[in-house]
């Protein structure tokens, strides 16, 4: 059985170069993610007819997951559980994590197409536009499944990015149950700055930290929830800490890991904060930043699957991170230049 297990929202990346005047054109944001809305219907047909587009595996958490995949070299060593469309994307998505060694226990949707994530690239920044379908399906009872139970029964590790808050709540809280019982490893990652700012999502994270064991997210996110909870700071180690110290049910201490893309990533346990450097490029290999987070995320939990200290933890997370940034999507080269 996998040691690190995935939940999340299965997305097909439509990816192009655009102009700036298309980003504008539908109300979007560099660096920015969002979910969308009716009047980003056409901009899917848009992306999917320019002659450059490509069309990746996707998905915050699925990147987390292939990444952690690729790292560990160990065909099985992952499982990913998500709702996808009984169609063309949706066996697109199948066969990387088949390519990649990932157990891709798939709910699958008949009647919802596969969902899609809109990106539009514009130099080294990305805007990200995620039309969830399938993905916005996904139900607790694929959990009451006897295998998908036996997965999330032996997994050592349990990931869900935020944006699964906006989906399946239910099976997020079941996941970090099931760990509290079997005493895995609970991983939250907060994702995007709208999570903590809709409260019926902020209120599934507020709810689920204090069952996390490691909680992920980057400098802005890490801003944003203390604007939210009117910290009045924007002191990213003193962000971290106060997250650290949120009460939780377990006696173990939370940590709490910041990326700040080049500078170096804040790492928070009970009171004291730890900066760990990041692997350094000349801005001339930076092809795709959009990525670097959730693959530092996939590299970090490889090496917490091998038992790896925090600083070698963020060594792996590091190394990954950049990898991929050096690729457009998530993708990376056959095997990785790595070993524990």
């Amino acid at each position: 059985m996998a040691a690190i297990l995935g939940m999340g929202n299965p997305l097909l990346d439509i990816s192009a170069e655009v102009d700036l005047a298309v980003v504008e054109k539908y109300g979007l944001k560099m660096g920015d993610a969002i979910l969308a809305e009716d009047k980003h219907a056409a901009l899917f047909p848009e992306l999917s007819a320019m002659k450059n587009v490509q069309y990746i595996a996707g998905g915050a958490t699925q990147n987390t997951i292939r990444v952690a995949q690729w790292i560990l070299q160990q065909p099985g060593a992952t499982a990913y559980m998500g709702c996808v469309g009984k169609d063309e994307f949706g066996a697109k998505l199948a066969a990387a994590c088949a390519q990649d060694g990932v157990n891709a226990a798939y709910m699958v949707d008949q009647s919802t197409p596969t969902g899609a994530c809109a990106t539009l690239i514009n130099g080294i920044e990305r805007s990200l536009c995620t039309d969830l379908k399938a993905a916005n399906n996904f139900s607790e009872s694929h959990l009451a499944d006897p295998k998908n139970a036996a997965i999330l029964d032996a997994a050592k590790i349990i990931y869900s990015a935020g944006f699964f808050a906006t989906v399946s709540p239910a099976s997020m809280k079941i996941a970090r149950e099931k760990a509290l019982q079997t005493g895995a490893v609970y991983c939250l990652n907060l994702s995007a700055p709208f999570l903590m700012q809709v409260p019926p999502f902020k209120a599934v994270l507020t709810e689920t930290i204090p069952f996390t064991d490691f909680l992920f997210c980057n400098e802005t996110e890490a801003a944003t929830w203390a604007e939210c909870e009117g910290w009045d700071t924007t002191d990213i180690p003193f962000i971290a800490t106060r997250l650290s110290l949120i009460p939780g049910v377990k006696a173990k201490k939370r940590t709490v890991v910041v990326t700040q893309g080049c500078d170096p990533t804040v790492v928070a346990c009970n009171g004291f904060t730890t900066l760990y450097a990041v692997t350094a490029l000349p801005k001339e290999k930076l092809v795709d930043t959009n990525g670097a987070g959730d693959s530092y995320v996939g590299g970090f939990l490889a090496a917490l699957s091998k038992g790896k200290d925090i600083a070698g933890c963020c060594k792996a997370g590091a190394y990954a991170a950049s990898v991929i940034v050096q690729h457009s999507g998530c993708t990376y080269p056959a095997k990785p230049d790595y070993s524990f």
